[in-house]
């Protein structure tokens, strides 16, 4: 069962023998207490502030280690919340030193995927009456699967993980079509090019074929939480599973441009629906996971992806992926590569209903706990 922490008590988890002779320790160090908080995360070239989302639509500032009482932004009035609705991830523009943009991706009021763009007036505060609508995904009848993570890739692209529409195995047979945008990662510029609101790149996988321009890869149920490899780029994906099953994928960009990943027909390894294979041309095979884990024996039921660890400070963790489970709450990490993984362990660490974990302007690590309501630090100490 997930552990529940308070208020600034370090949980350790003995890993190793340092040079000094002591064991090097992992630990949480609470950040503070939030409202639901559903992901954290840092703008460019601002040493010093952590931004965390809260899921009903406020923005908070971390400001030299102590959150501030002001909201940085409040969007509440847009956001259809909760259960797995909300306010889903923020990502700052990888120029927000120079442009001040950041971008909101959340449930409108209608129960649709949105990502909004605004305007900072400050590191401690944004315009609520800059916004700017960039896309709108419908996300007819169901509340669930909305996937919800936003990122910025190489080349300054906007990449967005959405759902295959909810509901119970891929009912709207969503995930395998390329005429739809759900179950799906997107990449497009979002910024505004004269009257569009944003534009696709011509790199994309489907411009000038058949499907949605917008789509880079399918076949998702709910890639919740997406990352980029900052070694290497390469995408490591948590994407939830059904019935059995939940998978971490790792893929090079090249190869997940444009592939399918396998939901509905497969749920991780194991077959789900063969009677519905992907029906597009496409003449390489499906990209398979790099690692699963079972609702049964493993205790998993929703996977929380994170990312591949680069900070000399954080030595134990260094080149692993960590990356938890919304019900099992264990804070484990592996050694990620493309053609499969290594070293799957616990670091003994562990949260009540993580939500995300979330990278630093240093490269700290971060997770944060729905159970709880903390913010945490992962930390080393000698």
């Amino acid at each position: 069962m997930a552990a529940a922490f308070i208020a600034g008590v370090l949980v350790v988890a003995l890993l190793g023998t340092g040079a000094s002779g002591r064991a090097p320790t992992l630990a949480l160090r609470s950040v503070g207490t939030f409202d639901s908080p559903i992901y954290v995360t840092h703008a460019p070239g601002t040493p010093g502030f952590l931004y965390v989302a809260e899921q009903a639509g406020r923005i908070r500032v971390v400001d030299k280690g102590t959150p501030r009482s002001q909201d940085f932004l409040n969007i509440s009035n847009r956001i259809s919340c909760c259960g797995e609705r909300g306010l889903l991830s923020i990502a700052f523009d990888p120029h927000y030193r120079s442009n001040h943009l950041l971008y909101a991706d959340y449930t409108n009021a209608n129960g649709d995927l949105e990502v909004d763009e605004f305007h900072a007036t400050s590191n401690r505060g944004a315009d609520p009456n800059s916004r700017r609508t960039v896309i709108v995904i419908p996300h007819p009848g169901e509340s669930n699967h909305n996937g919800g993570q936003l990122q910025f890739g190489p080349a300054g692209l906007l990449y967005i993980s959405t759902g295959d529409g909810g509901g119970g195995g891929d009912n709207h047979d969503n995930a395998r079509h390329l005429n739809v945008l759900l179950g799906k990662i997107l990449r497009i510029d979002p910024h505004k090019q004269a009257t569009r609101p944003y534009t696709v790149p011509q790199s994309n996988p489907y411009v000038g074929r058949t499907g949605r321009d917008e789509i880079f890869a399918y076949g998702f149920r709910n890639p919740w939480r997406f990352s980029f490899d900052s070694a290497n780029n390469d995408l490591a994906i948590g994407d939830v599973g059904q019935d059995s099953w939940e998978e971490i994928d790792y893929v090079a960009r090249p190869r997940a441009k444009g592939s399918y990943f396998g939901w509905p027909t497969y749920e991780g390894f194991a077959p789900f629906d063969l009677s519905r294979p992907d029906p597009n041309p496409n003449p390489r095979p499906r990209v398979q996971p790099i690692i699963v884990k079972n609702h049964g024996s493993d205790g998993y039921h929703a996977i929380i992806g994170g990312y591949v660890v680069h900070n000399p400070n954080l030595s134990l963790l260094n080149g692993r992926y960590v990356y938890s489970d919304h019900a099992n709450g264990a804070i484990r990490s592996l050694v990620p590569s493309t053609s499969g993984a290594r070293g799957d362990r616990n670091t003994g660490l562990s949260v009540s209903g993580p939500s995300s974990f979330g990278i630093g302007y240093a490269r700290q690590l971060y997770v944060a706990s729905l159970g709880d309501n903390h913010v945490y630090q992962i930390v080393q100490r000698p």
